[in-house]
């Protein structure tokens, strides 16, 4: 963790990313049904609580200050309307995750709980008391308030809109695009950290456990604050496995293998997770840090293709020449056709398809 901390005090490594200038439009159509249900704030903060309403480790960071908290509150106590909150339903399980709403129903929390914001004050344990509201509320906590008042604001009603995919039941990645266009308010939130938010499970953790990997962290450089450099792990796992499902936009092929391995079985989290690692570290200690800096500074469909390349080799149990090695990743990325497909229209399937059959053919050579 310390090597982390000090990675994210270093500057950001460049990436280039042609794909992000694809603003094509994933060609699906989604049947959600919603409906609404008026929760008070005493069963919100109790299924909050118990893990039935779920906020996921990473979502947009907690941004209010206690009287922004404070006046939420007061509006409640005076009986005023606030804006409901939305959820999402996924598959029969009965937890919820919210998509939109979270510093509302995190400001009622930490009110409910008498401590404002505790992830930020675990040394201090800052009390929640009202500040900045009308005389008679000012600098009480929940505990405080007038018994009347306190039965108010428990059976205050925030209404939610809960929304769930009905089809097609095979790739639910409708919430995706519901979470992005809900949350796009001031510094919008990049396909990883969206993907990070919302497809919780076994295959982000997985991600985030080999985003430490220090053989990662030397190849890639200093982590990346907006997950650029998780996104690239995801994009390895997906590339390898499911190349042949490929198709554009590249952002809705990760969401749909995020979506559909976020649980995977552990055999498969295991293989995939030794098979990266075994992969960055042969690169590493062959070709170093220029594997995939054609120019200086990361492309990422560079990485894509020869990232997986290797990792073909080694699935194959092939000893490695590290000297022929050099030589085939040199040979490849003086390739014209390579370097086209590396540099322009970098999600067109032929282009995609094009990359990976020229490194296939200069690493079958090692």
């Amino acid at each position: 963790m310390n090597e982390e901390i000090k990675d994210q005090e270093l500057p950001e490594e460049v990436v280039i990313d042609q794909d992000e200038l694809d603003d094509e439009v994933a060609p699906v159509q989604y049947d959600i049904s919603t409906y609404g249900a008026d929760y008070t704030v005493d069963g919100l903060i109790k299924r909050l609580q118990k893990g039935d309403i779920f906020i996921p480790d990473f979502q947009r960071d907690y941004v209010w200050n206690q009287a922004e908290a404070s006046r939420l509150v007061e509006s409640l106590l005076l009986g005023l309307p606030i804006p409901g909150v939305f959820l999402a339903k996924e598959g029969d399980i009965n937890k919820l995750l919210i998509i939109d709403g979270q510093q509302r129903l995190k400001s009622l929390q930490f009110f409910y709980e008498g401590f404002f914001n505790p992830k930020e004050d675990q040394k201090t344990k800052r009390v929640f008391k009202l500040t900045k509201v009308q005389k008679r509320f000012e600098g009480l906590t929940y505990d405080r308030l007038d018994e009347n008042d306190r039965i108010k604001l428990d059976d205050s009603i925030i209404h939610a809109t809960i929304v769930k995919q009905e089809t097609p039941n095979d790739e639910n990645t409708s919430i995706y695009h519901v979470f992005e266009r809900l949350n796009n308010g001031g510094k919008k939130l990049t396909p990883q950290e969206i993907r990070t938010a919302i497809y919780y499970g076994r295959l982000n953790d997985m991600v985030q456990r080999l985003n430490v990997y220090k053989d990662w962290r030397d190849t890639f450089g200093p982590v990346n604050v907006r997950l650029k450099d998780q996104e690239l792990i995801l994009r390895f796992l997906a590339s390898y496995y499911y190349s042949a499902k490929y198709q554009k936009p590249m952002v809705e092929f990760l969401n749909k293998f995020n979506k559909k391995n976020r649980n995977a079985e552990e055999a498969f989290i295991t293989a995939a997770e030794q098979l990266f690692k075994t992969t960055i570290t042969t690169i590493k200690n062959s070709i170093g840090k220029s594997a995939f800096r054609p120019t200086g500074v990361i492309n990422v469909s560079v990485f894509e293709a020869v990232s997986v390349g290797v990792a073909k080799l080694i699935a194959k149990n092939k000893v490695i020449d590290t000297h022929k090695l050099v030589e085939a990743h040199r040979k490849l990325m003086s390739n014209v056709d390579f370097q086209k497909a590396v540099s322009s229209g970098t999600s067109d399937e032929p282009v995609f398809i094009l990359r990976h059959k020229l490194a296939d053919q200069y690493f079958s050579e090692i």
